[in-house]
């Protein structure tokens, strides 16, 4: 077993942060520099087959949050605070779902709990291979990831967003291997933990981006209210890469949840 690759700076409570599919342990250097400055051990990961970290066979969310395990009990914390962006907040749902004794707090931004559910009526299977045929088509074409992020990083942004965030989004997405991206994407749209958010113990944060096109906020309010112990956070003027769109922001709704005293867990209804 080999295990994931990461960056961590600091000491203190761990929050362990899982990025999206076209990220990497740097889509986190805002919060990890953020966090580590104010008393945590910030840990942010690069998922298997991004960055160094080796890939997995089959690419799935098992093998991922397997690994996720793996790496939160190499760490060598009691507790976590998990915290995933979009593809990563997938990851961290089914790492709670699988072993939710992992995890104390749990943030989830700008993601959902399934993933292209059809309701009117379309095949759900016709519709992902659609999805991924769209989005491999440049490279297909022969274009590379760094062509793919100079398109899209634009297209997911809101009109407040830094300029500096999207460089680096844009530098992270460039840099994932073109192989990863396309097993990412047909792992992304096998993704559905819907029945699982009212067993989610743990305080749970939910972060949204007005103009988040991908995770829209109206998904991640639905979540919210299913979840026992969730709130709801919408940054205004902000798209789908909140994170790096808006730092400042963003960490300081992050620190307050942070700050909050943990209370006595729900008794698991399972």
């Amino acid at each position: 077993m080999t295990l994931p690759k990461f960056t961590t700076l600091g000491s203190g409570p761990t929050v362990l942060m899982l990025h999206g599919i076209g990220g990497g342990h740097r889509a986190f250097a805002p919060q990890v520099e953020t966090l580590a400055s104010l008393g945590f051990r910030a840990v942010a990961w690069d998922m298997p087959g991004y960055g160094r970290s080796a890939p997995i066979e089959p690419y799935g969310f098992k093998g991922l949050a397997q690994r996720c395990v793996d790496l939160i009990d190499a760490l060598q914390c009691d507790n976590v605070t998990l915290l995933g962006h979009s593809m990563g907040g997938m990851v961290a749902q089914e790492v709670i779902a699988r072993r939710p004794d992992k995890v104390n707090k749990l943030i989830l931004c700008g993601t959902s709990a399934a993933f292209g559910k059809r309701t009117d009526g379309r095949s759900a299977e016709a519709w992902a291979q659609q999805f991924i045929a769209q989005r491999t088509a440049p490279l297909d074409a022969g274009q590379t990831m760094a062509d793919m992020a100079a398109r899209l990083v634009p297209q997911m942004v809101g009109p407040g967003s830094l300029p500096e965030g999207l460089k680096l989004a844009e530098h992270c997405m460039a840099s994932v291997p073109a192989a990863t991206y396309r097993r990412a994407l047909e792992c992304l749209v096998t993704f559905d933990r819907q029945a699982d958010l009212a067993h989610i113990r743990v305080p749970t944060l939910l972060i949204g981006g007005e103009f988040d096109r991908v995770a829209a906020p109206a998904v991640m309010r639905q979540m919210a209210a299913a979840i026992p112990r969730a709130r709801y956070a919408e940054l205004a003027g902000i798209g789908h890469l909140m994170n790096l769109e808006a730092p400042d922001e963003f960490d300081a709704l992050l620190l307050d949840f942070l700050r909050e005293p943990t209370p006595k867990p729900l008794p698991d209804t399972h």
